[in-house]
């Protein structure tokens, strides 16, 4: 056995309570989503390709059903017209904010390209819109206290990001962190708007922030909830009221949900929604044994093997440019596709 194969194997053995309980977690998810498809009776008639206005298209209504109820809301948009996860929060925003309301991101900045959205030439606060960014506390998480005093200010809009997304600072939120900051807002300011990205968080844990009172939550259906099948597509789910007026603002006022083809092949994104689960329980068992393996090489890793975990995301801290490259160049060698580059 070679001394790579030996490191891996000591690992596994070492995180064998943590996959455990991650496969616990994604036995109930997928329960929870094969009870979404027996209950939507799914036949192969919804997997056909939706054309022209998409008037009636049975199966992106039926699909967008079962995302209200598999992410706890009471509707939902789940679209290939929606380009990623930015787009999808961005249509939230811009739907529903104006001139002179407030925006607060909960957890300091959001991600580059969000980040753009709200302050870029053509964003939100060029639009009118005020904008306030709590900053993170000192051990990564939400600063609670501050939060409570710009929330006296009763802002229209609350923005939480789930990942820690590209950031070494910040923790991403568990969904008990996410419960409490909600309660927070609504506690504070019951009118104002919830909304949580949650891309990389999807059947991370068993609730989702819809069950835990969030009023919008979007996200990506090339990440988790795509299952590694969604050739594109995003997803927003919450309050009716809510999601019809994001879908107002994706399509046309006064047209919204009732049309837009699903153009694509429904069945990869059913097969994947299915599937998501059980893939997403295979990529955290990856990012352990790959936190476990590289923390007992000495290498700076975040979150640990051995700690809860709010989404797919692993941060590894090399010490040099050059052991980046190498251990770039190394995962690209034994990759599927492109090994050869």
């Amino acid at each position: 056995m070679s001394r790579v194969e030996s490191l891996i194997q000591e690992a596994e053995s070492k995180a064998k309570p943590v996959f455990e309980r991650i496969e616990a977690i994604s036995y109930r998810n997928q329960k929870r989503v094969l009870d979404a498809f027996r209950e939507h009776r799914v036949s192969p008639q919804h997997f056909a390709a939706g054309t022209g206005y998409g008037y009636n298209d049975l199966g992106r209504e039926t699909l967008e059903s079962m995302y209200a109820g598999i992410f706890g809301g009471e509707d939902a948009l789940v679209r290939s017209q929606l380009i990623s996860g930015t787009h999808a929060l961005s249509c939230c925003l811009f739907a529903l904010l104006k001139s002179d309301d407030l925006l607060v991101s909960a957890i300091g900045s959001p991600y580059d390209t969000l980040h753009r959205v709200i302050t870029g030439k053509n964003g939100l606060t060029a639009k009118g819109v005020r904008y306030i960014e709590v900053p993170i506390a000192g051990d990564g998480s939400a600063d609670l206290a501050n939060l409570y005093a710009v929330l006296s200010q009763k802002p229209r809009m609350v923005l939480l990001q789930r990942s820690r997304g590209y950031s070494s600072r910040r923790k991403t939120l568990s969904t008990a962190e996410i419960a409490g900051i909600i309660t927070a807002v609504k506690e504070t300011s019951p009118r104002t708007i919830v909304l949580v990205d949650n891309c990389y968080g999807e059947f991370v844990e068993e609730r989702e922030p819809g069950h835990l009172g969030a009023d919008l939550t979007a996200g990506s259906l090339i990440k988790n909830p795509g299952g590694g099948l969604a050739a594109g597509g995003g997803y927003v789910v919450g309050k009716k009221d809510l999601v019809e007026l994001v879908a107002d603002h994706l399509i046309a006022p006064g047209l919204g949900k009732e049309i837009g083809p699903s153009l694509y092949d429904l069945r990869t994104v059913y097969q994947g929604l299915f599937l998501a689960p059980h893939v997403v329980g295979e990529a955290l068992k990856g990012a352990v044994l790959a936190s476990a393996v590289l923390d007992g090489l000495g290498l700076k890793v975040s979150p640990r093997w051995d700690e809860e975990r709010g989404d797919i995301v692993q941060m590894v801290e090399l010490p040099s440019r050059e052991h980046l490259e190498a251990f770039v160049r190394r995962v690209q060698a034994f990759s599927p596709v492109d090994s050869h580059v």
